[in-house]
């Protein structure tokens, strides 16, 4: 384990200093939009816009990585980053952050592909598993700490804003100074999502609703606190419970789909999701801590679609598809997340605060509609013909490429077992 943190420790350092600004960023526009009086639906389109930069992102970085070079990529991007996140001080107009988030999707979507091109890079068959359960807790701790440094200073004023831009400034530094040769450049080939909805329809619309929910969920938590009243440190509280929430339930969940019908987990699971979801609308609890425990239920429930859609998805393919396949269902979260936010801002701005919970609910119970009515149309993939549940962060297709390439080893050791 020591030897794997050493071999890319430079990119931890790097990604969890920029994750914490971006979290704190994602958070801090939140509360700042509801003291600028942006109406709820209008700062909902101001957090979709991230996921636009996001998709663009995608296709655009790797082609400037071709070019240029990761190292480069890299530094231009989080410099850009930087600069960004002090642009919102400047200017607090709705029409100028959304601009502003599109070019924040566009860069983080780029870090990630670089840095994960360099993780897939260092890799070996006896420190990949490692090295991705390593990344993800780097990337989920980082990111629910950034709502947290909200305590730090005014939201009304530049302070929280520079502290966002020397994040992803001083994230640059350990990268930059890596004595490690840059990966090598690999194009990923990709599923059109016409062709992917042919092959898997419940997985693209896991893939879809998990994009919408959980981007509604993290990015408008602190609209949603600021609305009904909680202060500044329970309003971060709140924001890094709906991150940490997702992580809490993934494993069990995991291990059922592994055992059962993948399509009935993902019944189940929409279904007491959209339940706790109505629950905490009907009834928005007066206690801030009852508040951080009904969101972090429900984004127990919601955070795991999406490696569920991956593993549904899996279950189809032959293993050299599975990584192209993961690049179509990521542009199905980004789309997701495109409209998520901007339809939950709507749904508060018409019912209130409850509208915060009442989205999520709505495209939880739908989705798990959508897989009663699959199980009717196919027959189930016996639980031993089914790929092992591999939780994936919602970045880039690489990390995918590094947890598949993981599985298919482990695959071929129990095969030689044999």
């Amino acid at each position: 384990m020591f030897a794997a943190i050493v071999s890319v420790w430079a990119l931890l350092v790097g990604i969890s200093l920029l994750m914490m600004g971006s979290g704190l960023q994602g958070s801090l526009l939140g509360v700042r939009a509801s003291v600028e009086d942006f109406s709820a639906l209008m700062t909902g389109v101001v957090m979709s816009s991230y996921y636009a930069g996001f998709v663009l992102g995608s296709v655009v970085t790797p082609r400037l990585i071709s070019r240029v070079g990761h190292i480069r990529v890299f530094g231009a991007l989080a410099s850009i980053a930087s600069a960004i996140a002090l642009m919102h001080a400047v200017f607090v107009e709705p029409i100028v952050w959304s601009a502003l988030r599109v070019l924040t999707g566009f860069c983080y979507i780029g870090l990630f592909i670089v840095a994960e091109s360099w993780i897939n890079d260092r890799s070996t068959n006896e420190n990949r598993g490692q090295l991705l359960s390593i990344y993800m807790m780097v990337m989920t701790g980082a990111m629910a700490t950034g709502p947290l440094l909200l305590n730090l200073g005014r939201t009304t004023g530049y302070d929280l804003f520079i502290l966002a831009s020397v994040l992803v400034s001083v994230g640059l530094v350990p990268v930059a100074l890596t004595t490690y040769s840059a990966p090598k450049f690999e194009e990923q080939e990709r599923f059109s999502l016409r062709k992917l909805y042919s092959i898997s329809p419940l997985g693209v619309a896991g893939a879809l609703i998990n994009g919408a929910t959980a981007g509604a969920l993290v990015w408008l938590a602190a609209v949603y606190g600021r609305s009904i009243g909680m202060d500044i440190e329970d309003i971060s509280i709140f924001t890094a419970a709906s991150i940490v929430g997702g992580t809490i339930l993934v494993w069990p969940i995991g291990r059922l789909s592994d055992r059962y019908d993948r399509r009935l987990i993902l019944t189940g699971v929409a279904l007491v999701g959209g339940v706790s979801a109505s629950i905490a609308a009907i009834a928005i609890a007066p206690s801030p801590v009852a508040q951080m425990c009904a969101v972090a239920v429900v984004g127990g429930l919601t955070m795991p679609l999406y490696s569920l859609a991956v593993a549904h998805t899996n279950d189809h393919l032959q293993p050299k598809q599975m990584v192209a396949a993961s690049s179509g269902l990521l542009l199905a979260n980004g789309i997701g997340g495109m409209a998520g936010p901007a339809i939950a801002g709507g749904a508060m701005q018409f019912l209130g605060p409850a509208g915060y919970f009442w989205f999520p609910a709505a495209a939880i119970f739908a989705l798990g509609g959508f897989a009663l009515f699959r199980m009717t149309r196919s027959a189930a993939v016996p639980s031993e013909e089914q790929r092992d549940f591999v939780q994936l962060p919602r970045t880039s297709g690489i990390s995918a490429r590094l947890a598949l390439r993981n599985q298919m080893d482990r695959d071929i050791a129990q095969m030689s077992r044999r």
